[in-house]
């Protein structure tokens, strides 16, 4: 085997891998419920995948392909247990009705897109809400459980074993994959919400690449549209949907080399087609909302987004705007990162002295471990002229930093230091 053919399938893998793997494991899972086991056949498909594609070549749909294997491995999983048990096969939900036919077109083209199902199954009532969207992104957006963690500031090995033993909850409960009731929806909404925007915003400060069209952020984009023109009486819907396309209208100032800071990009350089696009979701979002009805979380984040992106017309930052905005969001969901943005934006206003107090006063035990905490504190106490604690607090950010760019840009700031 020559090694370029041997790089051609592996790049072919993690292609599909990077593309498809929340989708086929969405479709493999819905005929079980069995997560876990969709997981392991397909991880075994891909292994397969890396032993053949290398001598029998890339196959014309690699998706099909790795679909076809992984459903031959849950047949023999659940055949082998059905034997050792006398135990049927599972094909119906206990209510009479029977479950969704295994997939025989297996065009990439063709293969449905059960992702939002699957989101809405991981958002059951039955399931311990704080681990939902985990779940979510775990399963259906295929994040690992480590990447995970860190987004939610835990420890690895407990968000691995929280994930495991809701895995085994839907199994064992008989959880349907289906888009609920419109009646009921509503109600499950908020855990899909989050783990679509968490799908953006992992692979958004992980990933620097100029190009979104194959990445997991793009991927959010997709999901938060669907779903808003699912639901399209829904301002949080339109909220997400705005805030994730405002966001990537960033994308072209983006550097795959060394992290550059949001004020500190060229606004005309942005995507005006992009954010066009945001600002009208924003509208949609506003015009839905119920009379009275206070604003939702990704509204809010939306119109800080759309505040930022205004630059790119006006030529200036309302840095008032952003501090009342920041303080509204505080408000509605009083998060460990949406209080040390506002630390920021307030420092922006009133100087960093000011942003510093607020730091302070943020009492979470999770804050010794948000990478974003001592970034901020870092930037404010140089900027106060505070150069020891300041590379102190770089020091620490950059121990927390796992992407490349932003690790590069803390290490410059920290050396200007001295």
């Amino acid at each position: 085997m020559a090694p370029a053919v041997g790089e051609e399938a592996r790049a072919a893998a993690e292609r599909a891998a990077r593309a498809s793997y929340g989708r086929l494991v969405a479709v493999l899972a819905a005929s079980t419920r069995d997560i876990a086991l969709a997981e392991d056949a397909l991880a075994d498909a891909f292994e397969r995948a890396l032993r053949t594609w290398p001598e029998a070549g890339v196959p014309d749909s690699p998706e099909g392909w790795l679909l076809t294997v992984a459903r031959h491995r849950q047949s023999d999983v659940l055949g082998s247990a059905a034997r050792r048990t006398s135990v049927p096969l599972p094909d119906a939900d206990g209510s009479g009705r029977t479950l969704p036919a295994p997939l025989e077109d297996t065009d990439p083209d063709r293969i449905p897109d059960r992702r939002l199902e699957l989101l809405f199954a991981c958002a059951h009532p039955a399931l311990d809400p704080a681990i939902r969207t985990p779940l979510m992104l775990q399963a259906v957006l295929g994040f690992e459980a480590a990447e995970i963690a860190r987004a939610f500031a835990l420890p690895s090995a407990t968000m691995a074993q929280r994930l495991v033993r809701a895995k085994r909850r839907i199994k064992d409960a008989g959880i349907p994959f289906v888009v609920p009731d419109r009646s009921v929806l509503p109600a499950r909404l908020e855990p899909v919400l989050e783990a679509v925007y968490g799908c953006f915003a992992i692979d958004w400060q992980g990933s620097a690449a100029p190009t979104v069209r194959e990445s997991m952020a793009a991927e959010a984009h997709y999901l938060a549209v669907t779903l808003a023109e699912m639901l399209v009486d829904e301002p949080e819907a339109w909220g997400l949907a705005a805030l994730i396309t405002l966001s990537l209208a960033r994308t072209p100032t983006r550097s795959a080399e060394v992290y550059v800071p949001l004020d500190e990009q060229d606004a005309a350089a942005w995507s005006s087609a992009l954010i066009t696009e945001g600002e009208g979701h924003l509208r949609r979002a506003a015009e839905c909302r119920r009379d009275g009805a206070p604003l939702g979380r990704f509204e809010i984040e939306a119109a800080i987004q759309a505040a930022h992106c205004a630059r790119a017309r006006t030529g200036v930052l309302d840095s008032a705007a952003l501090r009342t905005l920041h303080e509204a969001l505080v408000v509605v969901a009083p998060t460990l990162g949406a209080r040390v943005a506002l630390a920021a934006a307030v420092a922006r206003a009133d100087g960093p002295a000011a942003g510093l107090e607020l730091l302070d006063a943020i009492d979470d035990p999770a804050l010794a471990r948000f990478q974003p905490a001592w970034a901020t504190r870092a930037a404010l106490l140089a900027e106060a002229g505070e150069h020891e604690g300041a590379r102190a607090a770089y020091a620490k950010a950059i121990s927390l930093t796992t992407d490349i760019p932003t690790r590069r840009w803390l290490e410059q700031q920290a050396a200007r230091l001295g």
